[in-house]
């Protein structure tokens, strides 16, 4: 699907708005998000300093990833079956939703053997993905998990944590997620890898979530527009 010249400048134009939005409300790094956008939207990005993007679907992802090759990188943000980690952990640059041992283990499996091949040079980084509410459907590990959960990301080999994500419930108030969510980061800081990531925000709410601590938002349809017609 070949952009148009109208269509590239306006995905321009709302990137260059959104990375405004952030800067006045005080800073963090972009995410944009582009499930169901085509790669030469991904390029258009690129071209403006986009470093990284986030994507839902694996199959998506993956097929993203073999045409850009790696330019941006490719972030999964989308709930992962656990039979899918191995090729998660082939070509993800990062996850973001970590969120049971079980697939921590899988992706650690994974990440061992794309190492082990070739396929990536350099362990997996992991965000544990917190939820609020413990809906199921949403995924993301209750709060009382989330220690656990950092304890044995420290303790794989392939895969080294690097923060955490949240998504408020729709019927919340986001400040009072982000607030609690920035402390259970804080919590966990002393075995992340880095500077904690904290992945919270999207483009209805980055400027409340910035307030509170995050320090990466995930903006899709403030940037891509809305999704192309399948």
């Amino acid at each position: 699907m070949k952009l148009t010249q109208q269509e590239k400048d306006d995905l321009a134009r709302r990137l260059r708005e959104v990375r405004r939005r952030i800067a006045v409300a005080g800073g963090a790094d972009l995410l944009p998000i582009t499930k169901f956008h085509p790669v030469e939207a991904i390029e258009v990005l690129a071209e403006f300093g986009v470093g990284a993007v986030g994507e839902n679907r694996e199959q998506e992802a993956k097929a993203k990833h073999d045409v850009l090759a790696g330019r941006p990188a490719i972030h999964m943000v989308g709930q992962i079956q656990t039979k899918k980690a191995n090729s998660v952990a082939r070509w993800a640059a990062a996850v973001h939703t970590v969120d049971s041992s079980k697939l921590l283990h899988a992706l650690e499996r994974g990440a061992g053997l794309a190492l082990e091949r070739g396929d990536r040079h350099e362990k997996l980084p992991v965000l544990l993905q917190w939820s609020a509410d413990g809906d199921p459907q949403r995924g993301g590990a209750g709060g009382a998990d989330i220690d656990a959960l950092a304890d044995e990301v420290a303790q794989c080999q392939h895969v080294e944590l690097r923060g955490l994500m949240t998504v408020p419930p729709l019927d919340s108030d986001p400040a009072l997620v982000f607030s609690k969510g920035r402390k259970l980061l804080d919590a966990i800081a002393d075995r992340v890898v880095g500077v904690p990531v904290y992945s919270a925000g999207m483009s209805q709410d980055l400027e409340i979530a910035i307030a509170e601590g995050s320090t990466l938002v995930r903006v899709g349809t403030d940037i891509m527009g809305p999704r192309p017609v399948i």
